[in-house]
């Protein structure tokens, strides 16, 4: 049986998720099940680790929050937006007011600039960067240490630098929560070490909510909370104790 966070907010949540399942076709008269009834909130502000073995379901929830595949059933509520009603247009305007994704590998452009792939995201809303959008770029890549690489093309950075890259992406229109998918997990030690600092600082700094998809069991404990998806089902939910 799933355990709930010992503590609980009167304040509305962030995201809230009921009965989600999520079911596959296999075949031509076949279909899996990969989840079986989630119940999972978040509220404003919180930094959660999201762990579970391999192909319990963790890639599938976090695509169903992030608005990047449907449940076969359940409700779900993203900012106090029921998203069943919300047409494709509707879903993708959510999507991109409420929500920053940095997944483990960059997916930067390598013929833009660190700059320009900061920018990318007002180019493809509004077909044009303004130089506000330009600022606030400048600002997010100077926040997470790469005030000197704004022009140089991620052929010319580290993989540590590509990730800053990302997250600076993730963050230029201020969403409320950021969803991450292994954000350290193509990295060395080093770099996996800073780059999570980063996240911790920015949550702290801006107040920005983290959902972070993880394996590293010591970036896990260095959350807030700790989500376990076991088999599709949430297996443990609780606060993570700090020194």
């Amino acid at each position: 049986m799933a355990t709930q966070p010992p503590t609980a907010s009167t304040t509305p949540s962030l995201l809230a998720l009921q009965s989600a399942r999520k079911s596959y076709n296999v075949g031509l008269a076949s279909e899996v099940e990969v989840l079986h009834g989630i119940d999972l909130q978040l509220q404003a502000g919180e930094f959660v680790a999201l762990v579970g073995p391999s192909g319990s379901g963790k890639s599938t929830l976090l695509n169903i929050l992030g608005l990047l595949e449907p449940m076969t059933a359940g409700r779900y509520c993203l900012q106090g937006q029921e998203t069943s009603q919300l047409s494709d247009e509707g879903l993708t305007l959510l999507r991109r007011q409420a929500l920053g994704f940095v997944f483990q590998f960059h997916h930067l452009l390598p013929a833009f600039t660190a700059l320009e792939n900061v920018t990318l995201p007002a180019l493809m809303a509004h077909g044009v960067v303004t130089g506000q959008d330009k600022a606030r770029a400048t600002e997010l890549l100077k926040a997470v240490g790469l005030a000197q690489a704004l022009h140089k093309k991620p052929s010319e950075l580290s993989g540590g630098m590509q990730q800053r890259v990302a997250i600076a992406r993730a963050l230029v229109h201020q969403p409320p929560l950021v969803l991450a998918d292994e954000p350290t997990g193509n990295l060395d030690t080093q770099a996996s070490q800073e780059v999570f600092t980063l996240l911790r600082d920015i949550h702290a700094s801006q107040g920005t909510a983290f959902l972070i998809v993880t394996h590293d069991p010591r970036m896990a404990e260095r959350c807030d909370r700790l989500v376990e998806v076991v088999d599709g089902l949430i297996a443990r939910d609780t606060h993570t104790p700090h020194p």
